[in-house]
C-alpha cells in the first residue's frame, strides 16, 4: 500500500498515491459496482455527485462507507460537512463556495480531514493553511472533461507550496502519460476521475497511477 503522511490536527492518516473522485452516475449500487474493484489500488475516495438527489446521495454514501472502511480506504465528502458527519466519513472537502475551515472543524471534530480547493492560488493556501486545511488541492492542471472551463495551475504551485508542510492533491485532466511530471514536482496524491472511471480498463489505468509512486516508497509497502 502506498506511504502514509500524518496529517496536521488529524489522527488520520492520508496515504500518498491516487486519490479517486467519483463519477456523476445516478444509481448508488451500480457506482459501488464501478468503484469497489478500484479500492485496492486507492488511498482516498471522494464522494461527489452534482446531480444525485439528497436521499440517493446518502444511500451512494452509505455504500461507500462500508466498502472503504472494509478496503482500509479513507472516504471524503465533497462540499458538505454535515453529510460527512451523518455518514461518519473521515472528512470532507471544500470549494469556494462550500463553507469555512472553522464551522466544519467544529461540527466534524479535530480528528477529521478537511481539504480545500485552491485552483491556481497560492496565497489562498496559505490562508487555509493557517485556519486549519489538513491538505491543499490545486488544479486544473491539464484540461479536464469534468470542468472544461476550470482554471488552470502551473506545475510551479506544487514546488512552491511545499513549504506550507500538507499534503498537496493535484487535479484536472490527469492521465497516466502526463501525471510523471506533477509526482516529481511534489504531488503527494492524483485526484482522478475521467482517467480512471472513463479509462476502457479502470483496473489497470488505476495500476498506471499508483506505479508513479513506486520509485518512492519502500519496497515491502506497495500494491501489486
Amino acid at each position: 500500500m502506498p506511504s502514509t503522511t500524518q496529517q496536521r490536527g488529524s489522527s488520520t492518516k492520508l496515504r500518498t498515491g491516487l486519490y479517486l473522485v467519483t463519477p456523476d452516475d445516478p444509481d448508488p449500487r451500480r457506482l459501488l459496482a464501478r468503484v469497489q474493484p478500484l479500492l485496492p489500488f486507492a488511498s482516498c475516495l471522494q464522494l461527489r455527485n452534482k446531480a444525485m438527489p439528497s436521499a440517493k446521495l446518502r444511500e451512494a454514501g452509505t455504500l461507500l462507507r462500508d466498502a472503504c472502511r472494509e478496503a482500509g480506504v479513507t472516504i471524503i465528502i465533497n462540499d458538505d460537512a454535515a453529510v460527512a458527519l451523518a455518514l461518519g466519513a473521515a472528512g470532507v472537502h471544500l470549494g469556494e463556495h462550500d463553507g469555512d475551515i472553522g464551522s466544519a472543524r467544529a461540527l466534524l471534530g479535530a480528528d477529521a480531514i478537511i481539504g480545500v480547493s485552491c485552483y491556481d492560488d497560492i496565497e489562498r493556501a496559505r490562508r487555509l493553511v493557517a485556519e486549519g486545511a489538513d491538505y491543499i488541492a490545486f488544479g486544473a492542471f491539464f484540461p479536464s472533461p469534468t470542468k472544461p472551463h476550470a482554471r488552470r495551475a502551473g506545475i510551479d504551485l506544487l514546488r512552491n507550496s511545499a513549504i506550507l508542510g500538507v499534503p498537496r492533491v493535484a487535479i484536472g485532466g490527469i492521465t497516466p502519460d502526463n501525471a510523471g511530471s506533477l509526482v516529481a514536482a511534489g504531488a503527494d496524491l492524483i485526484a482522478v476521475i475521467s482517467g480512471v472511471f472513463d479509462a476502457p480498463d479502470p483496473i489497470s489505468a488505476a495500476r498506471a497511477y499508483l506505479s508513479l509512486y513506486r520509485n518512492t516508497l519502500p519496497e515491502n509497502n506497495q500494491n501489486a
